[in-house]
C-alpha cells in the first residue's frame, strides 16, 4: 500500500512519514501529481496559512486531483481546515469545499492563549472506524489559531474554553485538527485505523 503525503512546503511532513512507517506503511512525501493520483491513501498535512497552501496546491496542479481523489484521505491540522469551503485567514481563502462552512479565528476565554498549543482531551466521540479503540477523554496534541465550524461532519471535539471540532468526516475524507503523529497512543491508533480503512 502506497500512502502519498502531499508536500506543500509544510513543516510536519517528515514526522507524519515516520509515524506512518512505524505502523508498517510505505509512505512517500511528494508533490508529483501522478504519484498522488495513483496512491491508495492520501495525507494532506499542513502547518502555516490556508491561503498559501491553496495557492501552492494550484501552482503544483494538484487541486483537481485532490478534489477528485476517491480513496481514503486524511487532513492533519491545517489539512483538516482545508477540507472546508473557506477560511477567514489573511482576509479570506477559498479551500477544497468538501465540508460546508468557514474556518474562523479561535475565539476563546481571555485567560487562554492563542494559538491553542498542547495536550487536550478528545470528547463527544462519534462511532466511526477511524476512532475504533480510541477512548473518550484520550489526549491529543494541538497547535492551531483557527478553528473549523461545528457541523454534522464533526466526529470528536476538544474543550479549549470553547468547543473545538477536533475530528471531522465527509465521505472518504477525514480530518484531525490535532497532530496524530505527535499524539502518542491515541494518535498512533487513529493513523492505524486510517491505514485499515477499506479503499
Amino acid at each position: 500500500m502506497t500512502i502519498a503525503i502531499v508536500h506543500l512546503g509544510a513543516g510536519n511532513t517528515a514526522s507524519v512519514q515516520f509515524a506512518l512507517e512505524r505502523l508498517g506503511a510505505h509512505a512517500v512525501v511528494t508533490s508529483d501529481a501522478a504519484v498522488i493520483a495513483d496512491a491508495e491513501r492520501l495525507v494532506l498535512p499542513g502547518v502555516g496559512a490556508a491561503g498559501y497552501a491553496m495557492t501552492r496546491m494550484a501552482e503544483l496542479g494538484l487541486t483537481d486531483i485532490i478534489k477528485g481523489f476517491d480513496r481514503p484521505l486524511i487532513g492533519l491540522c491545517l489539512g483538516q481546515q482545508l477540507l472546508f469551503e473557506r477560511s477567514q485567514e489573511n482576509g479570506g481563502a477559498t479551500m477544497l469545499g468538501f465540508i460546508p462552512g468557514e474556518v474562523r479565528h479561535l475565539d476563546t476565554r481571555p485567560d487562554l492563549p492563542v494559538p491553542h498549543m498542547g495536550w487536550t482531551r478528545l470528547e463527544k466521540l462519534k462511532d466511526d472506524p477511524i476512532l475504533d479503540g480510541v477512548a473518550e477523554g484520550a489526549y491529543a496534541y494541538f497547535v492551531h489559531s483557527f478553528v473549523c465550524p461545528d457541523t454534522t461532519a464533526t466526529l470528536a471535539c476538544a474543550d479549549y474554553g470553547t468547543e473545538v471540532p477536533a475530528m471531522v468526516r465527509s465521505g472518504n475524507r477525514w480530518g484531525c485538527q490535532f497532530h496524530p503523529e505527535r499524539s502518542a497512543e491515541a494518535g498512533a491508533r487513529i493513523l492505524h485505523n486510517f491505514l485499515s480503512l477499506p479503499a
